[in-house]
């Protein structure tokens, strides 16, 4: 397994290479920052978001980040899939619920701490799913 995998990352360019590791980090401190909320707050870590809906999706982040991790980690062109669609969601959650804080503070959207960095990764995501899933097929690495 170690070797056919290693392979997998062998056989990609050097660009895939590189995109595939950025989506492995940024989902691994995804994993992470919702690993600790949840360790903070316990289940109610998200009740600070009024819809009940949003307070589940981010609590299934703990399961849905590290499983975008193995399926990139695996070159799997599910795994581009999967991390656009969980990105675009995250995004769209968390615009949803800081609507009220981004409208009384437009500025708060640059700092560091706002949603900044969420929104400039699901731009990355977007802007390489279909480049990635095209290099990852053309290389027969979801064999």
């Amino acid at each position: 397994m170690i070797i056919e995998l290693r392979e997998r990352w062998g056989r990609q360019p050097l660009w895939v290479r590189w995109a595939l590791t950025a989506y492995l980090i940024g989902f691994l401190e995804g994993f992470c920052a919702h690993v600790f909320d949840l360790a903070r707050g316990g289940i109610h870590a998200y009740t600070a978001f009024e819809w009940i809906p949003l307070q589940i999706f981010f609590v299934s982040l703990v399961v849905l980040d590290p499983l975008v991790g193995v399926l990139v980690g695996l070159v799997r062109r599910e795994g581009i899939w999967l991390a656009g669609s969980v990105m675009g969601m995250d995004v769209c959650a968390n615009w949803m619920g800081n609507w009220q804080w981004l409208r009384d503070d437009p500025a708060g959207l640059l700092r560091p701490d706002g949603l900044l960095f969420i929104n400039l990764f699901g731009l990355f995501v977007a802007a390489f799913s279909l480049p990635l899933h095209h290099a990852i097929s053309g290389t027969g690495a979801t064999r």
